[in-house]
């Protein structure tokens, strides 16, 4: 047996022992306190209203069937998040790259301001300024398809509350600054003689770069992508703050109802882990595809 595996066997025998001890003295404190840990509890009625549910919900309803409707929510404003936040990360991260000075200045004041302001506070100004802070009166039309009011945004028939909406452009508003950085990163990466060949071959600026730099560029963006992806799934937590029905406000108020904070916790914690979990292999598949492609 080679030194490396004998390693690993005894660090995963400790990791055992500390796991086994941490279980116990959790069990021996629930037991002095009276509690038992249990999840009978989910199957009660919940007995508490939802602002919003993606599926049919009644105070009558479970708490499991309360804290699914906030997963279902966490998981739309997150995925909503993370293509919006894709979106303008990558068209800062360009145009922080190409000549145009002007535009570059921008990016550079944006990406600034943004980092250097904590996301509670740049929540709160989309929440309470943005859109609450739109008076009745003020109704924004555009071509009839986008209207903006103090209670959210209509889209194409679709309707967005404000508080979906603020949580939407915080994160994504936030997250595409941090993107942005990744993606000039990546993009300055790859040699200068790679955009003086594309240059030769007769290639205009946005088709050598979308055909030739940023292909290259993906190894070495996705890594960094990938993070700035899972921050977002743990920054969504913060949609206590505008009052948006995720699943950590609601667990917020199922503790609040049961005390069973340990369970609420697990819950909790296991829906984030799955989560990440998801995006974190899903990135790994991406990022193996761009490096063998580049292989070849």
């Amino acid at each position: 047996m080679s030194k490396k595996l004998t390693y690993q066997i005894v660090v995963l025998f400790l990791l055992a022992i500390l796991l086994s001890i941490l279980i116990n003295n959790l069990s021996i404190n629930l037991s002095r306190s009276g509690l038992q840990l249990s999840f009978s509890w989910l199957l009660r009625p919940a007995s508490f209203a939802l602002a919003e549910n993606p599926l049919p919900y009644s105070p009558s309803d479970t708490y499991a069937w309360a804290l699914f409707m906030g997963w279902l929510n966490s998981l739309k404003v997150i995925l909503s998040s993370l293509i919006l936040a894709t979106f303008i990360g990558v068209f800062i991260g360009i145009v922080r790259t190409v000549g145009n000075s002007v535009l570059g200045f921008l990016a550079a004041i944006y990406i600034t301001l943004i980092r250097q302001t904590p996301l509670l506070l740049q929540l709160m100004f989309w929440y309470f300024v943005a859109f609450l802070g739109l008076k009745d009166s003020i109704f924004m039309p555009i071509k009839g398809m986008i209207s903006i009011s103090n209670k959210g945004i209509e889209f194409l028939g679709l309707s967005l509350s404000s508080e979906f909406s603020a949580l939407l452009f915080g994160l994504s508003v936030f997250t595409g600054a941090y993107i942005a950085e990744v993606v000039r990163g990546g993009i300055l990466s790859v040699s200068r003689g790679q955009w003086e060949a594309f240059r030769s071959l007769g290639f205009s600026e946005i088709n050598g770069l979308f055909k030739i730099i940023i292909p290259q560029a993906l190894p070495a963006i996705i890594p960094g992508l990938t993070s700035q992806y899972l921050n977002l799934a743990k920054n969504s937590t913060l949609a206590i703050a505008v009052g948006y029905s995720d699943i950590y406000a609601i667990n917020d108020t199922v503790i609040n109802q049961t005390g069973r904070t340990i369970e609420s916790f697990i819950i909790l914690l296991s829906s984030f882990f799955l989560l990440n979990l998801l995006i974190s292999n899903l990135m790994e598949v991406i990022n193996k595809i761009t490096l063998n492609s580049k292989k070849i």
